[in-house]
C-alpha cells in the first residue's frame, strides 16, 4: 500500500519535470526510489563536515574508556601496520615500513599537521585489508584507509589522495596521482564532455581484482551498444585466463573516462580508489556493493548522488536501460554527486580528517609517550629521499 502512495505522491512531480504526458510504468519504482532519497536527503554543513565528523566518532567510539600502555603494546606485538610517534611536535617511526611509497603518501600528511598535534604513537596499516575483526576482544587500535562493517579499524584517509596506489602497471608505485592535481585534470575533461556530448552507454577499465566485475565484461560481450567494459593488465596478469579468455585491453586515463555517461565503480581487494574520481567526470555513477568503506563514503547515498547496483549485477541491464530512457532524471544524479566531492572532498578537507582524527585520537591516551631509541625521525627531506 505504501508504495501505491509513493507512485500517488511522486508521479505527478516526476510529470511536470519531464514535461511528458505519460511515464513508463517499467521505471516507476526506480523513479520513486529516486524522489524519496532526495526528499529525506539532508546536505552536510561545508562549514564542520559532520557526515565526517559522525564516522570519526563512531571509530573512536570503542576507545572511550581510554587507551591504555598495555593495549598499545598488545597492539605493537601484533605487528599489524607501522609504529608512528609524533613528540614534541616531530614525527618518528620504525625504520621498516611494508610500502613506502604507501607510507610517504600517508607522512605527508603527519608531516603538514605536525605543527598543530600535541604528543602520540598510533599504528597506521598500509595493507590493502582491514585488521581488527569485531570478535576480536579487547578492541586495539589499528588505523586502516577501508573497512566492512564487521571491522572495527579506525578509518584514515588513504595514501592515494597524496601517493603510493593502487599497485597496478603502468602507474605502479607513483599511483593515480595527486587528488588536488587530478581535481582539476578531471574539471577540465568535464568541461570538455558536457553531459550532452558523453557517449551514452556504460564504460570500465580495470584490472580483474575481484570476479564480481565478471559480468560487467561478458555484458559488453554480449551486448556492447549498453556497456563498452574490458579487464587490464596488472602486476599479476599471467595470461588471457586472468583477463576472462581475451587479451587485456589498454589502461586509460581517468581523464577520457569523462567521454561516457556511465561509468562503473567496484571494490577490489578492499573499497575501490577509483571512486572519488569518477564523481569528477560530471558522469553517472554505477557503485556496485554497499560493503567496503572509505571514510567519506558514509555521506554519499544511493540515489542521490549514485547509482547503486547490487553485487551479482542481476539488474544491471534494466538499470543501464532504465538511465538511458530517463536521462534529464539521471542528469540530476550525475550533478550531486560531482557537486558534492567537489565541494566536500577538498585536499583540504582530507587535512582537516586527519588532523581533527588525529586530535581526538590522542586525547584517548593515558599515558605519556616516550621516544623509542632505534627510531627514526621523518622529515619532509628523508620523507621524500625515500620515494
Amino acid at each position: 500500500m505504501l508504495g501505491v502512495l509513493l507512485i500517488g505522491l511522486f508521479l505527478p512531480q516526476v510529470l511536470s519535470e519531464r514535461g511528458t504526458p505519460e511515464v513508463d510504468s517499467r521505471w516507476l519504482h526506480y523513479l520513486n526510489q529516486i524522489h524519496t532519497a532526495v526528499q529525506r536527503h539532508s546536505p552536510p554543513d561545508s562549514h564542520n563536515g559532520t557526515c565526517f565528523y559522525r564516522v570519526l566518532q563512531e571509530d573512536l567510539e570503542p576507545f572511550r574508556s581510554g587507551i591504555s600502555r598495555d593495549l598499545m603494546q598488545n597492539v605493537l606485538s601484533r605487528k599489524l601496520g607501522t609504529h608512528y610517534q609524533i613528540i614534541n611536535h616531530r614525527l618518528y617511526r620504525e625504520e621498516e615500513c611494508m610500502f613506502s611509497a604507501r607510507c610517504s603518501g600517508v607522512e605527508h600528511f603527519l608531516l603538514e599537521l605536525l605543527p598543530n598535534l600535541p604528543d602520540m604513537e598510533l599504528v597506521i596499516n598500509v595493507r590493502d585489508y582491514p585488521q581488527v575483526p569485531s570478535w576480536m576482544n579487547p578492541v586495539i587500535p589499528i588505523f586502516s584507509f577501508s573497512k566492512t562493517s564487521d571491522y572495527n579499524d579506525i578509518m584514515y584517509p588513504a595514501w592515494t589522495f597524496w601517493e603510493g596506489g593502487p599497485a597496478v602497471w603502468p602507474i605502479y608505485p607513483t599511483g593515480l596521482g595527486r587528488w588536488d592535481l587530478m581535481r582539476e585534470d578531471l574539471k577540465k575533461a568535464a568541461d570538455l564532455w558536457p553531459w550532452e556530448k558523453k557517449i551514452p552507454k556504460g564504460y570500465f577499465r580495470g584490472s580483474r581484482t575481484s570476479p564480481e566485475r565478471d559480468p560487467l565484461i561478458l555484458l559488453s560481450r554480449e551486448s556492447p551498444d549498453l556497456v563498452d567494459a574490458e579487464y587490464t593488465k596488472n602486476q599479476a596478469w599471467k595470461s588471457e585466463r586472468d583477463t576472462l579468455g581475451r587479451p587485456p585491453a589498454k589502461e586509460v586515463p581517468l581523464v577520457d573516462h569523462c567521454t561516457y555517461k556511465y561509468l562503473f565503480n567496484f571494490r577490489g581487494v578492499a573499497a575501490s580508489f577509483r571512486l572519488k574520481h569518477l564523481f569528477l567526470c560530471g558522469s553517472l555513477v554505477f557503485h556496485v556493493g554497499d560493503n567496503w568503506l572509505e571514510f567519506f563514503y558514509n555521506c554519499l547515498e544511493p540515489w542521490v548522488h549514485y547509482v547503486p547496483v547490487s553485487p551479482d549485477l542481476e539488474d544491471l541491464r534494466e538499470l543501464l536501460q532504465f538511465v538511458n530512457e530517463n536521462d534529464e532524471e539521471v542528469k540530476k544524479i550525475a550533478e550531486r554527486g560531482h557537486k558534492f566531492i567537489r565541494q566536500f572532498l577538498r585536499m583540504e578537507d582530507v587535512s582537516q580528517y586527519w588532523g581533527s582524527l588525529l586530535t581526538q585520537y590522542s586525547q584517548l591516551l593515558q599515558y605519556r609517550v616516550r621516544k623509542r631509541k632505534d627510531y627514526r625521525e621523518v622529515t619532509v627531506r628523508s620523507h621524500h629521499t625515500e620515494l
